[in-house]
């Protein structure tokens, strides 16, 4: 009686766990196929791609259909955020389209770094091969959006709107004198003469030896931009640099025109009769960037993967929005598991951080290397920490204005002495050894001579770990690291030069290259944190399942393709397994 009452609880007990599975995959299906459209999207006749180019570009908005249907219940509007994964998808989708005559960039106060607006930039020039227009229209121009806007077939400009056009610049805050009035001294142990990141805390000027690195980067980026302009506006790098030198955001509007930068000064709703003769068409229809996502992409699945895996933010230990250590290692290690996963690409868009998490990353991923071929794609940053990661890569591609490099390791410990001497509080301690006290001392009395000469030995052995990590992963000698090491930050082009990086490349030519290594011709590109069964896993995990469960797995995987796909289907009421 006792085993038939143990034997029926856990039975009624499994009834009820699955149960309670089955339920929340059924709300989450619901949800899914709630947020979509009844029927497949369709684009109508003489249709334009309309790109509001405001809030901040990231490597992956999250579009999150849960999250977007709770935000529109709470009525609370999520953080506008553009992907640049999204974008490229869908001006590949529009250039493909029949029914989508042009794109039409309206402008606004889009936040981007350089080497992100240049990949999407590539991404326009390339619609333009399908002969295909763009026109693009904007209140007010930052420098950044209108060498984006610059590609256009027509770039418009509001009749008393502005345009930056002055050069760039960078500038810096120093807060040196006030920690001293504080009585705040910002202990500095680094290596490496361009490791800059400290000097706000110890200068009250910038070094001469960033002063240099800054000018030349900037020139780098500068050259880019003004080339570019030049090649689209069909006007001199001589000429744009005189204008520059004029600082166009002062100069009446009329002159923008007379200069070239301009084609015409109009009000927004003055940009219908344009749209009308560009399409052919009164009855022309704006799509929305959200509705180019709805649609269904015709590329088949394969049963190659490539991966990506997106490297994106502040590089921290365990916590924290950016690239967190202990959770990347474990997606790395997931990815390295996979079968049908033939290649991994690494998308770094990291000014780097701990130089612990950094080390662990580049351990798995060298794990990874070991299993199939990794290519390392960079965006606006790969620095440092970012650096780090990525150099143990197979094969290294960045854009021209990507900033890498800084080979270099700093510790900033804050000594609050002087304020606890104004404010009149003492510190005092025991401990059971001689330096028992080092880290307390540190930060309450201000490093001895003693002490710091252990924490100057702890980085520079951070630093000589580093710089065998990048020797090894270029083919290098440490004496060749070191000559253009020392924190210095370089431009992909001269990243090339000196021999950090392979190609100048975006993210679809790293992964022709990573095919290419895997030797394969048909692959499918994946997203390395999205693999389908992530959620069932999860949700496995909280009960206590296993993989075992094959029934259940294939039932959520029907669940969820149900869900993404349009509601006309044609296809098997369930699956029949043959064994």
């Amino acid at each position: 009686m006792k085993d038939f009452l143990k034997y029926m609880f856990a039975t009624m007990c499994g009834i009820l766990l699955l149960s309670s599975l089955s339920m929340i995959m059924f709300f989450f299906s619901i949800i899914s196929m709630a947020l979509s459209t009844d029927t497949e999207t369709k684009i109508d006749k003489h249709s334009v791609y309309r790109i509001y180019l405001k809030g901040e570009l990231v490597e992956q908005a999250d579009n999150d259909p849960t999250m977007a249907a709770l935000a529109k219940l709470s009525k609370r509007d999520l953080p506008e955020k553009l992907g640049l994964d999204d974008l490229l998808h869908n001006i590949r989708l529009a250039k493909e389209n029949k029914n989508i005559d042009g794109i039409y960039l309206e402008g606004g106060t889009l936040s981007a770094g350089f080497a992100s607006r240049e990949e999407l930039r590539r991404a326009l020039l390339d619609f333009k091969q399908s002969g295909k227009f763009i026109v693009a229209y904007a209140d007010q121009y930052s420098q950044g959006n209108y060498w984006l806007a610059s590609v256009a077939d027509k770039v418009c400009l509001n009749a008393h709107g502005s345009l930056s056009w002055s050069g760039l610049s960078a500038n810096l805050m120093f807060y040196t004198r006030a920690l001293q009035k504080l009585g705040v001294e910002m202990q500095v142990v680094k290596v490496g003469t361009f490791k800059s990141a400290v000097e706000p805390y110890m200068l009250t000027k910038m070094s001469e030896p960033n002063r240099l690195q800054m000018n030349v980067m900037l020139e780098d980026m500068w050259r880019v931009v003004t080339k570019e302009v030049s090649e689209s506006r069909n006007i001199p790098v001589e000429e744009l640099n005189r204008l520059a030198d004029m600082n166009m955001s002062f100069q009446p509007e009329e002159k923008l025109v007379e200069y070239g930068l301009i084609d015409t000064l109009m009000y927004q709703q003055d940009v219908k009769p344009i749209m009308v003769a560009l399409t052919g068409s009164d009855d022309y229809k704006f799509v929305s960037h959200n509705t180019m996502l709805a649609l269904s992409d015709d590329k088949k699945s394969e049963k190659d993967k490539i991966a990506i895996i997106y490297a994106e933010g502040e590089i921290t230990d365990s916590e924290g929005k950016g690239i967190v250590g202990k959770d990347m290692v474990k997606l790395i290690n997931k990815i390295a598991k996979k079968d049908e996963v033939k290649a991994v690409v690494l998308r770094v868009n990291s000014p780097g951080g701990s130089a612990y998490a950094s080390e662990q990353i580049w351990h798995a991923l060298s794990l990874l290397k070991e299993k199939k071929p990794l290519v390392v794609s960079m965006s606006d940053y790969a620095a440092s920490g970012g650096y780090y990661i990525s150099c143990v890569a197979d094969s290294i591609l960045a854009e021209p204005t990507t900033l890498t490099g800084s080979i270099g390791i700093f510790g900033l410990i804050p000594s609050f002495a002087g304020l606890a001497d104004k404010v009149g509080i003492d510190f005092d301690g025991v401990g059971t050894n001689r330096l028992s006290l080092t880290e307390s001392n540190m930060v309450c009395k201000g490093m001895n001579a003693e002490e710091r000469e252990l924490m100057q030995g702890h980085i520079n052995r951070g630093y000589e770990l580093f710089v065998k990590r990048c020797a090894d992963g270029r083919s290098m000698t440490s004496e060749q690291i070191k000559q253009i090491a020392e924190g210095r930050v370089w431009s992909g082009t001269r990243a090339i030069e000196i021999g950090l990086v392979d190609a100048i490349g975006n993210v679809e030519d790293a992964v022709k290259a990573a095919a290419s290594l895997a030797q394969i011709d048909k692959y499918e590109v994946i997203n390395a944190d999205e693999t389908e069964d992530d959620f069932l896993h999860t949700l496995m995990e909280i009960y206590g399942l296993d993989n075992n469960d094959q029934e259940l797995i294939r039932e959520y995987k029907t669940l969820r393709r149900l869900a993404e796909k349009p509601s006309l289907q044609a296809r098997m009421p369930y699956s029949i397994t043959v064994k």
